[in-house]
């Protein structure tokens, strides 16, 4: 009898780990909620009203800046599209643009990878709206083997790696590492 108790309490135990359809409480780094930052890979439009020659769309580069001319290499990296017209509009005020206004917009992003329990592993294009879900989906679906609840997304937050569990419907963003774990039962 006793047997039977603790075989029924080692497989209800090892079945609930399976049974989870949301992230853990407290699973998810606050640092994941912050505004979008660029990074290498970005195409930007910046937008100098009244300046067609500043005007154009710029590349992110691999150390993380935008050439423009008249003001050179200017910091992108790490900052959102309206710090990066705030410094760039700073830069053109200091001797070159009287009163300038300027707007960044984000052309293209950079891509998002998907690792792990998926038919086809790989770098994707980032589409707006992209949830963990969908991303699989671009992905070739999940494979026969994977834990289909939640997923582990790795994500750039102030120069460093944040790793999360998050459900299957979690928004992905841009340069979002998506792993998708392989169950055991």
């Amino acid at each position: 009898m006793l047997f039977r108790t603790v075989l029924v309490a080692a497989v209800a135990l090892a079945l609930s780990g399976c049974a989870s359809t949301r992230a853990p409480n407290g699973a998810i780094d606050p640092a994941f909620e912050t505004p979008y930052a660029l990074d290498a890979g970005d195409k930007l439009r910046v937008v100098v009203f009244g300046q067609e020659g500043l005007t154009n769309s710029y590349a992110v580069d691999g150390a993380g800046k935008i050439s423009m001319p008249l003001i050179g290499a200017v910091e992108a990296r790490g900052h959102t599209t309206d710090e990066l017209g705030r410094a760039v509009a700073q830069r053109l005020r200091a001797g070159f643009v009287r009163e300038p206004h300027v707007a960044v917009e984000v052309e293209t992003y950079r891509p998002f990878f998907v690792l792990g329990e998926v038919t086809a592993s790989g770098q994707y294009p980032y589409v707006n709206g992209l949830t963990v879900e969908a991303a699989v989906a671009i992905a070739g679906g999940f494979s026969p083997r994977a834990f289909k609840n939640t997923a582990t997304v790795a994500r750039v937050v102030e120069g460093r790696v944040v790793h999360a569990t998050v459900p299957i419907n979690y928004p992905v963003r841009p340069g979002d590492t998506i792993t998708i774990e392989e169950r055991w039962f």
